[in-house]
């Protein structure tokens, strides 16, 4: 695969950073200190096209311009997978993933994974690239996953982004509106089950209902804390385990998956800071049991 020139950043000083050391400006525009260090070590900083040091003063009016460093070598093979993009930038890509499909490959899942799309969508538009997910979700979970596309986007993607979920879940939870407050541990003697426990980590989960939807609510919900399935365990713990999820009481009746699907990510656009919102509507699965 032909290899491309390094994505390159620039950034113009401010009266309000006139004199900062190169390093302080980089910190304030969102370069980490290890990337600092790996463009020192893959080609170094630039003013106005003269070579720039961390430690030298920069001042109002300059451009300070460096590439990226390459991306390291990445083992996951390309495919031909059809691959849904609901937002692309040069920093940020939101893919929608379907239902069935897992993120990235593991022992159980080879290939056929999101990471696998997302490289062969790279291959072939003739880019090079990882597959860098700022989010997960499970498996059997539909919806949105946020991916940076280079090393300078990642932690400030990562810490603006917030997400949102739309769950059918049996029954009706008991308010309108509220937050779950519940500490959530392994359950003994499994690898996988999780459970409401004093002796748990501290869980936090906002949530809305959207609508009553026969013997079903669609809520939709935010998770305040992200502990290994813990919407599913929550609802569960309401007495309103979600339709599908039979690991924690839901009936399979009518959906053969937990009924969870990430609807809504926002976050920062991380050269300009523009407040980005990206929506994916429910999968037909979600909607018809919706509609029931």
């Amino acid at each position: 695969m032909p290899q491309h020139p390094p994505a390159e950043l620039a950034f113009r000083v401010d009266a309000a950073f006139d004199g900062y050391a190169l390093r302080d400006f980089l910190a304030r525009m969102g370069v980490s200190a290890g990337l600092a260090r790996q463009v020192k070590r893959a080609g170094g900083f630039f003013a106005d096209g003269n070579p720039l040091r961390t430690c030298d003063r920069v001042a109002a009016g300059m451009t300070v311009h460096f590439a990226l460093p390459p991306e390291p070598p990445t083992t996951v093979a390309a495919e031909d997978i059809p691959l849904r993009i609901l937002y692309e930038s040069d920093h940020a890509v939101a893919l929608d993933k379907p239902a069935g499909m897992a993120v990235h490959p593991t022992l159980n899942y080879a290939g056929g994974t999101l990471a696998n799309a997302w490289m062969g969508l790279l291959a072939a538009r003739g880019e090079t690239g990882v597959f860098r997910p700022v989010n997960r979700i499970d498996c059997n979970t539909s919806g949105l996953v946020l991916c940076a596309k280079n090393a300078f986007a990642a932690p400030l993607l990562a810490e603006s982004a917030e997400k949102w979920y739309l769950a059918l879940v049996e029954g009706a939870p008991p308010k309108e509106k509220g937050v779950i407050d519940a500490p959530i541990a392994r359950a003994p003697g499994s690898i996988i089950l999780r459970c409401v426990s004093a002796e748990g980590k501290p869980s936090l989960t906002e949530y809305e209902v959207v609508r009553r939807c026969g013997a079903h609510t669609l809520v939709k919900a935010r998770t305040i804390t992200g502990r290994t399935h813990q919407l599913r365990v929550h609802f569960a713990h309401l007495g309103c385990p979600l339709a599908g999820d039979d690991l924690y009481g839901g009936s399979r009746e009518h959906i053969g998956r937990h009924a969870l699907h990430c609807a809504c990510i926002r976050f920062a656009e991380p050269a300009s800071g523009e407040t980005v919102q990206v929506e994916s509507p429910l999968p037909p699965d979600m909607a018809a049991l919706a509609q029931m």
